[in-house]
């Protein structure tokens, strides 16, 4: 009878470490996946003061759409160490901004054929695309983890070792979840 026990008690032990380390594993995938998304984002605003400058030449007269990237550019390097709930309201705010920009872009045919505008285009346009990926794979690292924190009998250890949800990276409005259309033809 007593070794009964003694293998539950150690079955019980060893589940409880195994749901532990699962737990740390989810947390690291998921902190791993939010520092991705934050070397893509800061690889985007690092593109747009060079951009900008390209494009200041050719629309000099186009001062409140330049005025609104650069403003949200700084809501998005003030919002550096906030919530991805927060940050992905700024970055909402700064894709809307490049999305204008492309589009009144639009008018300026020798600006459309300027050498570097077409590089920060396509750099702008890949660095898109690996924000994107980066948030699918932060989100599904999050949602692992949350499962694990919300779900019997793994909650039980997450609540004894003050495991907590993580916060999706999402933005708010459905027209800022598009990639800026950035190719002109």
């Amino acid at each position: 009878m007593e070794w009964v026990i003694l293998i539950l008690v150690v079955a019980v032990i060893g589940y409880a470490i195994y749901i532990y380390n699962t737990l740390i594993r989810n947390r690291q995938l998921t902190e791993e996946g939010w520092s991705g998304i934050d070397v893509q984002l800061k690889r985007r605003a690092d593109l747009i003061p060079n951009m900008l400058e390209t494009v200041k030449g050719y629309m000099g007269h186009e001062r409140e759409t330049l005025q609104a990237v650069t403003d949200a550019r700084a809501a998005v390097q003030a919002a550096q160490n906030a919530s991805p709930g927060e940050r992905g309201h700024a970055e909402g705010l700064l894709s809307g901004a490049l999305g204008r920009l492309f589009a009144v872009a639009e008018a300026y045919p020798d600006l459309k054929a300027n050498t570097n505008f077409l590089e920060f285009q396509a750099a702008l346009q890949t660095v898109e695309d690996e924000i994107q990926l980066s948030r699918r794979y932060y989100n599904g690292a999050v949602r692992n983890l949350n499962i694990a924190v919300e779900s019997f009998p793994s909650n039980v250890v997450a609540n004894a070792f003050k495991f907590e949800k993580a916060e999706y990276f999402e933005l708010e409005n459905e027209a800022d979840r598009a990639v800026p259309q950035v190719k002109f033809q």
